[in-house]
């Protein structure tokens, strides 16, 4: 009789094993993905930050890992491969059954952006439109694979594709050793799950982090109570990583390997999104900045140490990517809204501005509403945008403008 930590280290033990022979299929058909040192995000948090710019790979996100290795055993086996997924890993199946000569279905839910509908059929597969939600899809899905004969690829909860994820372990353990905390995004568990396999096996000594939105906290949860347990999903900007439920495999692995679980907030996402644009000139998708946004928001301590955080995609919807920005910019203090009552009278607006102009702030819009019912007598609201340098410019204004008779509260 073993109990449930041997089976966990011997699951992981194959696992690790798997992921060698991965490597060699994945490595024909995918990129080795850069790992640099951040200089700008080692002094913001105080460690030595490494970045593994997986939002660089094929398809865009580390899923092809997984997909490939996954179509790889079925291939002599199935007439063809489907899946359901609404984004990375649908394009991640498509690109696998393409390069290994399998035709493939992916069914994704009628709410799926045009624009991913559209690059998983560019990767040759044939798209189903089905149902609201993932859920939907993943049943029709099961549905044509039994009438047809193809093999369902399963998105995480499958040790094929965890060991297709562990090659990105691999790799960053080829180009960097004395790890202290790798840092990793969290979904349905199948690519912590790969490098936790990995580095359990190559690197012991190295701390394991996964990082989920506040939004989707299913392992923090499932974690504290002790098995995998159903949360409620609100919306979240990393829709990448808003899985309901762990994996029985993944909860398995994780619960027995990883050393912690941290949640990031929203804004902590958009935060990081707009940062590794700025100042890293790299586009992430909201799971793919996830693990910066715990590293930079302090919910990991990385004080001198040496941290490699994934960043897992950059699948991002083009008409998202500029409230992201807006959101980012306005975390940072770099655009502002302010309003208050300002007296109705001739050169209120004009002075107003000048003591933002004289802080070198740039106005972007001016709401003037005279019809505001809650304005006292002979005064009239004022709303500003405007665009500043950093936040304490912003409470400089503030401060300037109460100082001339005129108050105005941060939006």
């Amino acid at each position: 009789m073993t109990g449930p930590e041997e089976d966990t280290r011997r699951l992981a033990g194959k696992i690790y094993r798997e992921a060698v022979e991965a490597r060699r299929i994945v490595a024909k058909h995918a990129r080795k993905t850069p790992l640099d040192h951040s200089s700008t995000f080692s002094r913001m948090s105080g460690g030595h930050i490494y970045l593994k710019y997986e939002n660089l790979q094929k398809t865009g996100s580390f899923k092809i890992r997984g997909a490939l290795y996954k179509v790889y055993k079925v291939r002599s086996k199935a007439r063809g491969v489907v899946a359901a997924s609404a984004g990375n890993h649908a394009q991640g199946v498509a690109y696998a059954a393409s390069s290994l000569g399998l035709p493939s279905i992916i069914v994704m839910p009628e709410t799926a952006s045009i624009s991913k509908v559209e690059a998983t059929r560019g990767y040759g597969a044939q798209v189903v439109l089905h149902g609201r939600i993932y859920d939907e899809a993943e049943q029709k899905a099961l549905e044509i694979a039994g009438e047809k004969g193809y093999a369902f690829i399963h998105p995480f909860d499958d040790p094929d594709v965890i060991a297709g994820q562990g090659t990105l372990a691999l790799e960053i353990l080829e180009d960097l050793r004395d790890i202290d905390i790798i840092v990793v995004p969290v979904g349905g568990g199948g690519l912590i799950s790969g490098i936790a396999a990995v580095f359990k096996e190559l690197s012991p000594s190295t701390k394991i982090v996964g990082v989920e939105p506040e939004n989707a906290p299913k392992f923090a949860e499932s974690l504290k109570a002790g098995k995998p347990v159903t949360v409620e999903v609100k919306p979240t900007i990393a829709d990448g990583l808003a899985t309901k439920k762990p994996g029985k495999l993944t909860f398995q692995i994780v619960s027995g390997l990883v050393d912690e679980v941290v949640t990031v907030s929203e804004d902590e996402l958009a935060h990081a999104i707009y940062l590794l644009l700025e100042r890293g000139k790299v586009l992430a998708e909201g799971a793919g900045a996830a693990a910066l946004a715990a590293v930079l928001s302090g919910k990991v301590d990385v004080k001198d140490r040496k941290v490699v955080a994934l960043v897992s995609g950059g699948n991002i919807d083009l008409t998202a990517i500029y409230r992201l920005l807006i959101r980012g910019l306005a975390g940072a203090g770099r655009i502002a809204a302010i309003q208050g009552h300002v007296p109705d009278l001739p050169g209120t607006l004009a002075r107003i501005a000048g003591i933002i102009a004289s802080h070198r702030g740039n106005i972007v819009e001016v709401i003037h509403d005279r019809a505001d019912m809650d304005a006292p007598a002979w005064h009239t609201t004022l709303k500003i945008i405007f665009e500043a340098p950093s936040l304490e410019t912003v409470k400089a204004i503030l401060r300037e403008l109460e100082k001339q008779g005129y108050s105005f509260q941060l939006l």
